[in-house]
């Protein structure tokens, strides 16, 4: 990148930090900016230069896109901000590497992404190692009153960049699942030892309880203490009436017992636009199983395996979640009500830094009556459409797009799966995707009304 950031920042970043010393929450923003920044390249030590360029569906992006579009965030809102003297080497990938962001100006189709076979996946590598490099000289020559502006931007990139790590391992699988070779992303992981360690149970999954739980007035959304997206505030109170949620998510052999009894072919569970989807689409099973002379297949991220009933369903769609409810007696949990569950569950599961890359086995967690695997492995679907919290206002400006604008003909999920980040995920994060979505690893967890 032709910046020259180190030579004029501004006024107030001109002293060279070896000569007044970093301040100790810049380096921390540094080591943690490169932690994510690396696992992002990490992500794509397996693929090949060919995988990077595919783009399988509009709704899937190919992996290069991910890799510019992401450092594309910290040069335009950062780099091009606060750095007066910076020019960038190709101007064109403001046109490119734009998302959504009607703001920040003009943006190639979502849908064509897939046909730019330039800038190269080194040239994408060397533009992040370039985006990089001056990201660290703004910081590390700011002084307070600068580092104190730049920096809840650069957190919320590094969160915008976690999710696209969970974007990119979902839209890769989508793009190998294209493939009647199956390719493998990543060998699968046996650690009994770890097994062990996380309570892994037999392949005999205990059956589901059900949780009782008192009528209340919960606080709802994020304290404002740390991080949080805009749509996880305001916080507010809301009266979550009494309810039962269900101990674990529904299982792979759970969800066969749908199929079995003709849970694909009965409308009496769907409702009417899962009923036309189902039909349209001709679905039969979760998005990834095939059936094999007689016997479903799963295809995961470490190549195609007999579908194993202990391990919690995923690529499931609202629609699908919605009627294997309907079929099963229950219904899906409110976000409010799921929320107010959570709220004495560790967080902790399976999730991305395992890079086991798929939803495992259930676990005892031992804690809030019992709830398990509240938190990795699956998005758990509620019943609760996507929209803004009580006094809600989007931000102005470019970064005021990011959430509210999709606050639309979406269903929440809480939770997080085994492709988020355990640094990303919150008891208060509002996930969201349309109802007909099933690439994302999404799941069931059911709730009832009391009897």
């Amino acid at each position: 990148m032709s910046s020259t950031a180190a030579a004029t920042v501004d006024e107030r970043a001109a002293a060279p930090a070896h000569s007044r010393g970093i301040p100790s929450r810049a380096e921390q923003l540094l080591v943690r900016f490169h932690e994510v920044r690396n696992f992002t390249t990490r992500l794509c030590e397996s693929l090949a230069p060919e995988d990077y360029v595919v783009q399988s569906m509009p709704d899937v992006s190919p992996t290069k896109w991910h890799l510019a579009h992401t450092t594309w965030f910290f040069e335009t809102f950062i780099l091009k901000k606060w750095v007066a003297s910076y020019r960038p080497d190709v101007p064109q990938y403001a046109y490119l590497f734009n998302s959504y962001y009607n703001a920040a100006g003009d943006m190639h189709r979502r849908d064509l992404r897939g046909l730019i076979s330039r800038p190269t996946v080194d040239e994408t590598h060397r533009y992040r190692s370039s985006v990089d490099s001056d990201i660290d000289d703004l910081i590390s020559r700011a002084d307070e009153k600068l580092f104190a502006e730049i920096e809840p931007v650069v957190v919320l990139g590094i969160h915008h960049e976690q999710q696209h790590q969970e974007l990119l391992i979902t839209d890769i699988k989508h793009v190998f699942a294209q493939n009647p070779l199956y390719p493998v992303f990543r060998e699968r992981k046996v650690r009994p030892e770890q097994g062990r360690r996380s309570g892994i149970v037999s392949p005999d999954t205990a059956p589901i309880s059900f949780i009782d739980f008192e009528e209340t007035i919960a606080q709802i959304g994020h304290d404002g203490s740390g991080f949080s997206y805009d749509n996880e505030s305001p916080g507010h109170r809301a009266l979550v009436p009494a309810f039962s949620l269900a101990s674990r998510p529904v299982t792979n052999g759970e969800y066969l017992e749908f199929i079995d009894a003709g849970g694909y072919t009965r409308s009496e569970f769907w409702l009417s636009l899962g009923w036309m989807t189902v039909n349209e689409q001709r679905w039969q099973a979760p998005l990834y199983w095939i059936k094999r002379d007689g016997a479903w297949w799963n295809f995961t991220l470490s190549g195609l395996h007999p579908v194993d009933k202990s391990q919690p369903v995923t690529h499931i769609s609202y629609f699908e979640a919605d009627a294997f409810a309907n079929w099963s007696g229950a219904r899906l949990p409110t976000e409010f009500e799921w929320e107010r569950a959570a709220a004495k569950v560790e967080i902790d599961g399976n999730f991305v830094e395992g890079e086991t890359f798929h939803p495992q086995p259930g676990r005892s967690s031992g804690q809030d009556r019992h709830l398990a695997q509240m938190f990795g492995d699956v998005w758990e679907w509620t019943r609760s459409a996507y929209s803004p919290y009580p006094g809600y206002r989007a931000a102005s400006g470019a970064l005021g797009e990011y959430n509210g604008k999709f606050m639309c003909n979406q269903y929440v999920l809480r939770g997080g799966s085994c492709a988020t980040s355990r640094s990303h995920i919150r008891r208060t994060y509002r996930n969201f995707f349309p109802p007909d979505k099933r690439w994302q690893f999404t799941g069931i967890r059911l709730a009832r009304d009391p009897s």
